[in-house]
C-alpha cells in the first residue's frame, strides 16, 4: 500500500538566527494532491526546538514524536537526544525503521534525522530534505553565498524555488525561527 508523503524542507542557519521552512502538500502515490496546506514545520519543548519533517507521513508523525521524548528525557539536550535516539534504531529497540527524515533545531544546533538512525550536523549551515530537497538547498547555498538576506529570507526565496521546480511542491509555507 502507498504512503502518504510530506515534501520539502529547507533549514537556514545565518547571524545567529536558524529558520526552518515547509511547503504544505502531501502526495499520495506519486500523482494525486491529498492536501495543499499540511503543516510540517512545528515547535517542540516549550517552544525552544523547531522540527521539519518529510517522507512518509505516519513515519514522520512517530519520528517526531519520539525525538520529543528524547528531548524530555534529556532536558532539551538536541545533540544528546538525537544520539540516544539513533541508539536506539542500532539497538534494534524500535521495532522497524521509518520512512521519514527530520530537520531538528535549536538556538545553538542544526541536525539531520533520519528514520534509519542517522544524525547529521550540516556543514554551512545550510540543508533540506524531501523530494524537492535538493533544488530548496541549492538555491539557499546560492542565496546565503550571494546576497544579505536574512535567514528568513534565504529560507523562503528556497521554497519559492523548489516549488516552481519541483511538482512535489507547493508554495503554502510554514516557517519557524529560533
Amino acid at each position: 500500500m502507498e504512503q502518504l508523503r510530506g515534501t520539502t524542507i529547507v533549514a537556514v542557519k545565518k547571524n545567529n538566527e536558524t529558520v526552518i521552512a515547509g511547503d504544505g502538500q502531501v502526495t499520495f502515490s506519486q500523482n494525486v494532491i491529498m492536501k495543499n496546506n499540511a503543516v510540517k514545520v512545528r515547535r517542540i519543548f516549550n517552544d525552544k526546538v523547531i522540527i521539519g519533517f518529510a517522507g512518509g507521513v505516519a513515519d514522520a508523525f512517530s519520528l517526531s514524536s519520539r525525538f520529543e521524548e528524547m528531548l524530555n528525557k534529556f532536558s532539551g539536550n538536541l545533540m544528546r537526544s538525537a544520539v540516544e535516539l539513533a541508539t536506539q534504531f542500532r539497538r534494534d529497540e524500535i521495532a522497524r525503521k521509518l520512512e521519514a527524515m527530520m530537520i531538528v533545531a535549536d538556538k545553538d544546533k542544526l541536525l539531520i534525522l533520519s528514520g534509519n538512525g542517522e544524525v547529521v550536523e550540516p556543514d554551512g549551515g545550510i540543508c533540506a530534505i524531501g523530494s524537492g530537497g535538493n533544488y530548496a538547498y541549492a538555491a539557499a547555498k546560492a542565496l546565503a553565498e550571494n546576497t544579505n538576506f536574512s535567514a528568513e529570507e534565504v529560507a523562503v526565496k528556497a521554497m519559492e524555488i523548489a516549488s516552481s521546480i519541483c511538482i512535489y511542491t507547493n508554495n503554502h509555507f510554514t516557517v519557524e525561527k529560533v
